[in-house]
């Protein structure tokens, strides 16, 4: 079992910043892909960003030149910068940990980031 906590959420105006962080506990295995993943009431959850333990990332095309995902192997945490934020990246943030050899993904608990004036 792996616990994610999330962590960053909130209320930001259009055009500002916030950094998600998330923190992996448990039963962690040493390769494993982390993620961020969005959702909006009534539509699919969709990918934000993910990072491979060696750095490689990748982004969906809202975040790409706004987003950047970063990781800390030695902690397990993985952070979202988000800058130049707009009212449609409003949504709950879900932290995603994937690890590989087909075993299960866990996702964290989601945490709201509001863009609003």
């Amino acid at each position: 079992q792996v616990q994610l906590v999330e962590s960053g959420g909130g209320l930001v105006q259009p055009g500002g910043s916030l950094r998600l962080s998330c923190a992996a506990s448990g039963s962690i295995f040493s390769g494993y892909t982390m993620g961020w993943y969005r959702q909006t009431p009534g539509a699919q959850r969709e990918l934000v960003a993910t990072i491979a333990p060696g750095g490689t990332t990748n982004y969906g095309n809202s975040a790409k030149g706004r987003f950047s995902i970063s990781r800390d192997n030695a902690k397990n945490t993985v952070h979202l910068q988000m800058n130049s934020l707009e009212p449609e990246d409003t949504a709950v943030y879900y932290c995603r940990y994937s690890p590989w050899g087909g075993h299960v993904p866990s996702w964290g608990q989601g945490t709201q980031v509001t863009v609003s004036s």
